[in-house]
């Protein structure tokens, strides 16, 4: 049977029209394009990817196939199993007429042997792949010191970030034309399920999601390095769900900035400046895990300190994952994870410090949860934002530099506004309580504390002090 020749498309992380060079790329081939999605849940699962992040990229890949049948593009949305399944797939393609294939890289292991399985069964096809780097805005690899090396401190590789920026600016692709309608012949393929609906907080229109981007950028920036860590105020962008699965990209997000606020992107503590250091700090994170692949294998970047013997208890570690700590800012955030899939990075920052330095439990317990239940899990964000807590990663937080949570509440949910959104058990606590609501009332049902901070802060500089030289004690507030 003679099958219509196209060009192939592979939507990962990357589910959108505008911006994606893969796509765009595709189009410019002058063959006929066919988008392909696959879901693998046992994948996901092996990845420990939340229930609620995989109904937000089932309920945009249907949406996105709307967008793309508008320029005459159809998308395969297919049900696989794992990444196992993926070569067959890939010949099954060529064999329907699949000349090329498309498709930006990603930088965990596995995703790159996959990847590689898949560019051999096209190479021994004698069909061409073309794969762009457009998850970092400075791909791995563009960004060295003087000595060509890879940067382990985050303050020189933003400063030769920002340079390069300034010297190569920031590029966006355009949304293809509409191709001729082509009838194409397509193998049959299980169709990829539905979701459960878990996310329907979360537009999955493109158009939508852009305009929030912009709104964001032109409304609300300038106020992002004043409220940015205040968790009852809606301070951030709110964007880290759609950059995890690309519904929008970086670079979309950096172009708008420097359009909306010419004059401040790149003033030092402007509100515009400081959003865009987090991006670099995204940037960041994916050129380590790149460099450093041990991390994939749960090692932790500094060396020394997996010889740390963590106690793990686990009746803690479950108080922890339930918001039952009897610390108010804690417990909040971590129902605010459970109840939505999504925390308030400020908040990210106490529970991880809490877990780790308080009730001395393995980093690699709160990365792993954390990932199961966010609907912006991003593995290499997680992953060192979870070492940074810790004092193991690269740039990490002095070891000695422990978060009160209790102070850490007072500063940043003063009046404690968050707090009785999250726990109404605490609704009619006082101002002046509400941070250390102990002894309470009898009549309220809120949980004791489970730890002591000063004990346990002590109990921290043991275990560190048992891989590390001994130094200077500072208590970080």
């Amino acid at each position: 049977m003679n099958h219509t020749a196209f060009s192939l498309v592979w939507l990962r992380n990357d589910l959108r029209v505008y911006d994606n060079q893969a796509l765009f790329e595709a189009c410019q081939s002058g063959l006929p394009v066919v988008a392909l999605f696959i879901a693998t849940p046992d994948s996901w699962q092996a990845h420990s990817m939340a229930p609620i992040k995989q109904d937000f990229i089932r309920r945009r890949v249907q949406q996105l196939g709307l967008e793309l049948a508008a320029l005459n593009i159809p998308l395969l949305a297919i049900e696989g199993s794992d990444y196992a399944a993926v070569p067959e797939l890939m010949q099954q393609l060529i064999e329907a007429g699949a000349e090329a294939l498309y498709g930006h890289n990603e930088y965990e292991l596995r995703e790159r042997l996959r990847d590689r399985k898949s560019s051999d069964i096209f190479a021994r096809s004698g069909k061409a792949c073309f794969w762009f780097d457009r998850k970092a805005v400075m791909p791995p690899g563009t960004i060295l010191s003087k000595t060509g090396g890879i940067y382990q401190i985050f303050t020189p590789f933003k400063k030769t970030w920002l340079a390069r920026l300034r010297e190569v600016g920031i590029g966006c692709f355009p949304k293809p034309k509409a191709l001729a309608e082509t009838k194409l012949q397509l193998p049959e393929l299980p169709l990829m399920k539905k979701g459960d609906g878990t996310s329907l907080a979360y537009a999955v229109d493109e158009l939508l999601v852009l305009e929030q981007m912009r709104q964001f950028c032109r409304d609300k920036v300038a106020h992002y390095q004043a409220e940015r860590d205040f968790p009852a105020l809606q301070g951030t962008s709110s964007l880290s769900a759609y950059l995890a699965i690309g519904v929008v990209s970086a670079q979309q997000c950096i172009s708008r900035l420097q359009l909306e606020a010419a004059n401040d992107w790149d003033r030092e503590k402007s509100g515009a400046a400081v959003w865009l250091s987090e991006l670099v700090w995204r940037d960041f994170y994916h050129h380590i895990l790149m460099a450093f692949p041990q991390l994939i294998k749960h090692k932790a970047f500094q060396k020394d300190t997996d010889g740390i013997v963590w106690p793990n208890n686990t009746k803690l570690f479950q108080a922890w994952c339930d918001g039952q700590t009897g610390y108010p800012i804690v417990d909040a955030a971590m129902r605010q994870l459970n109840q939505t899939g999504w925390m308030h990075n400020r908040l990210r920052m106490i529970v991880a410090s809490f877990l780790v330095k308080d009730l001395h439990i393995d980093w690699r317990w709160g990365e792993q949860y954390f990932m199961s239940k966010l609907i912006d899990g991003d593995f290499a964000a997680n992953n060192g934002g979870w070492q940074w807590a810790a004092s193991t990663g690269t740039d990490a937080a002095p070891y000695f530099r422990i978060f009160n949570p209790v102070t850490q509440s007072e500063r940043f949910d003063p009046d404690g506004v968050f707090i009785k959104r999250m726990l109404p058990e605490l609704a009619d606590v006082a101002k002046k309580q509400i941070h250390w609501p102990h002894p309470l009332p009898l009549w309220s049902d809120y949980v004791k504390p489970i730890v002591d901070h000063g004990k346990a802060r002590l109990k921290t500089l043991e275990l560190f002090h048992t891989v590390k030289k001994p130094q200077d004690v500072l208590d970080h507030e």
